[in-house]
């Protein structure tokens, strides 16, 4: 419980950086840049953070439920 517990935080204090930086560098190619790859960047940036979360989230559920089905007996 302790091990997913501390992916699951892992994985929140990660996927939090990488969207702040993500939203940093949209807002700085969208209002200060006068380049629209930086704009790009920073959407691919956010997007990336989003699926590191879920990918983690789904990591997690998905080694509960083999633990569940190991404790029932059925291999």
């Amino acid at each position: 419980m302790e091990a997913r517990l501390k992916m699951l935080n892992s994985v929140k204090v990660v996927g939090l950086t990488v969207l702040a930086i993500g939203i940093s560098i949209f807002l700085y190619g969208f209002f200060v840049s006068d380049y629209s790859a930086i704009t790009g960047i920073g959407i691919g940036t956010v997007m990336g953070a989003i699926f590191i979360f879920i990918m983690g989230v789904f990591f997690v559920a998905t080694e509960e439920m083999l633990e569940k089905v190991d404790k029932r007996g059925f291999h």
